[in-house]
């Protein structure tokens, strides 16, 4: 589908996502007691790599779709009102299908929403108490992951601008009054994913949705979303690069040239071993970040980023080297090995580009 506003209305989607659902995808993380599957960062990891070898973009999809239940149940475990209205609901998935969202970005604040210790910047969207309740007004940028198909919304507003990105709260909205969902991004890449902006007019909420407060804990609240949202942004480019590296090899092996199977001309060995060896590294990388998620509180930020840029660069460099394997069919949309080439670009960029990330990584040496 060419316009990616008919692939989010589509039944194709709804229901490749409702059955991803039916099977718990969309609820892993999330404790058995509020109704999820309370499975470790270990034992998602291979789920993770899995689906995204079938498909980044639904994949994708689903890591972002818990993230305002999973927070809630998280930070507000004792708040039964709040379990019993957005977090039961969303693991039952009765009805129509329920997907969150989270917004951090803004169209004229990228990579500065990460620079703490400036208090000249700020989120544009606003945040303002008054009567019992929170006014929420402004943007989020055209990046929000299922930003213009989710229900539910995890927002970062700022509530003292004096403070800069400290002066930030986290706030729970609901589609409603005031919110309105973007048309999707249409992208190279990742197009099962829906990505759109999400804008505030008004919209209010009760003060007790209010998660995070400004303050010294927000930086630590954010680094700690990045710790998770790194380490998933790198099981989707281990699952895209052994889908490519699988697909490639299949072919060389059943292709002759010269009089012999392609893999057996070094140029194409050589390449098929060194995206192996990418693949292993990546992974053994990948899962000592999901361990040390784990067992040490808040994961460990340097190390996630480590395992999620490496991952992301290999993923780029060898989706190239496999269509290369293809030669003119590797450029064929009769084959999947150009997707994931497409695919693989963003990885690069999203939740954080990675020069962004080795950046914040190297302070934490």
């Amino acid at each position: 589908m060419a316009d990616p506003d008919q692939v989010f209305a589509s039944p194709i989607f709804r229901n490749v996502i409702a059955q991803a659902f039916e099977l718990g995808f969309g609820k892993m993380g999330i404790r058995e007691e509020f109704g999820g599957m309370g499975l470790d960062p270990l034992t998602t990891a291979l789920v993770w790599e899995e689906l995204a070898a079938g498909g980044i973009g639904i994949t994708a999809t689903l890591l972002a779709a818990p993230v305002a239940p999973l927070f809630v149940s998280v930070l507000a475990p004792h708040r039964t009102d709040m379990i019993d209205k957005f977090v039961r609901p969303y693991c039952e998935q009765s009805g129509a299908l329920q997907l969150t969202a989270w917004g951090s970005s803004e169209g004229n604040i990228g990579s500065d929403g990460s620079n703490y210790h400036d208090p000249s910047v700020h989120h544009s969207t606003r945040a303002v108490e008054s009567d019992g309740q929170w006014r929420i007004d402004g943007e989020k940028s055209s990046f929000v992951s299922n930003g213009g198909i989710a229900d539910l919304f995890l927002v970062f507003a700022c509530v003292d601008p004096g403070k800069g990105i400290p002066g930030s709260g986290v706030f729970l909205v609901p589609l409603g009054e005031g919110v309105e969902r973007g048309k999707a991004l249409d992208k190279i890449g990742m197009r099962a994913l829906n990505q759109a902006s999400v804008s505030f007019d008004g919209a209010r909420i009760p003060s007790d949705y209010m998660l995070v407060p400004p303050g010294e804990n927000y930086p630590m609240i954010h680094n700690a979303i990045k710790t998770v949202g790194n380490i998933g942004v790198g099981y989707l480019a281990l699952g895209l690069m052994r889908a490519a590296y699988e697909e490639a090899l299949a072919h060389a092996k059943q292709r002759v040239q010269f009089g012999k199977p392609i893999i057996e001309h070094e140029a194409v060995g050589f390449r098929l071993f060194e995206c192996f060896q990418a693949i292993e590294a990546a992974r053994g990388l990948l899962w000592k970040a999901s361990w040390t998620l784990a067992n040490v509180p808040l994961g460990d930020l340097k190390l996630s980023a480590a395992a999620r840029v490496f991952a992301t660069n290999m993923a780029m460099k060898h989706t190239v080297e496999m269509v290369q394997i293809l030669g003119g069919y590797g450029i064929s949309k009769e084959y999947a090995l150009e997707k994931y080439m497409r695919d693989a670009k963003l990885l690069q960029i999203m939740d954080a580009t990675n020069e962004v990330m080795a950046l914040k990584a190297a302070a934490l040496l």
